[in-house]
């Protein structure tokens, strides 16, 4: 695609977006949301007549506690603490636009193929074989690189507390998300068994005959575009199918 002199960030993600529809033609739904605020609650009158006394004043504001760590900012200009992760603060949108543009395998693949592509595939077996409640775990399984990055297996063991990073912001996502926090067995053996299918974008070495059971999905490498629309698209759908198991 060629863009014109001058054109800026929003013209550029814009034009990415505009021809694609994705393939299951859903609607993503808007997370964007709105502030809840506090109603007012009149005082009941005074029988007998109006009360006379002094006022007392309560101007004073309760300040937060202080966040663990700092911030990161995200696709939607939100601060996101990852070492202080809370639920209202997850975002839809920045979890399809991010994992859209982190590459599988640390990037050692022969074509560009995404977190979100990868999610996407897993969402649909899991739809066919278990439903769609295990599925939009599936979905979301990654969710967590959104703010950890994809970092991979054989350096995960060796990072200080890791586990207990990605599993509290996991549940920051479950949270937000309306899932119990234990992920199904399904899930881990369905992102284990997708390796065999991912394996046809990799250059051949003899560690590949271990995985010799894959799920039988066709990768297809989407563009970060593509590949956003169809994380979007497969969230909504499942959303729609799971309202009434999950408490958002």
């Amino acid at each position: 695609m060629t863009y014109a002199r001058g054109a800026t960030a929003s013209d550029m993600e814009a034009a990415a977006r505009v021809k694609y529809t994705p393939a299951n033609d859903n609607t993503p739904q808007d997370e964007s949301g709105q502030s809840a605020g506090f109603g007012i609650i009149p005082q009941p009158a005074f029988e007998g007549g109006q009360y006379i006394g002094l006022t007392r004043k309560t101007n004073f504001t309760v300040k937060p506690p202080p966040r663990i760590g700092d911030f990161i900012q995200t696709y939607t200009a939100r601060q996101y603490y990852p070492m202080d992760p809370r639920a209202e603060e997850v975002c839809l949108e920045d979890i399809a636009h991010s994992l859209s543009l982190q590459c599988r395998y640390a990037g050692h693949c022969i074509l560009f193929y995404s977190v979100a592509e990868h999610s996407v595939h897993i969402a649909r077996w899991l739809r066919q074989h278990y439903g769609p409640l295990t599925a939009l775990y599936g979905l979301l399984h990654d969710a967590p690189e959104t703010y950890l990055v994809d970092v991979p297996r054989p350096v995960k063991p060796y990072l200080s507390n890791y586990k207990s990073i990605e599993a509290s912001n996991w549940a920051a996502v479950a949270a937000k998300f309306g899932l119990p926090g234990l992920m199904p067995g399904a899930v881990h053996e369905a992102d284990t068994r997708i390796i065999g299918d991912e394996l046809v974008n990799m250059r051949p070495m003899d560690w590949h005959a271990r995985y010799d059971d894959p799920l039988g999905v066709g990768i297809e490498c989407w563009s970060p575009a593509v590949a956003e629309a169809e994380f979007l698209a497969m969230f909504a759908t499942l959303d729609k199918l799971t309202k009434k198991e999950r408490v958002v």
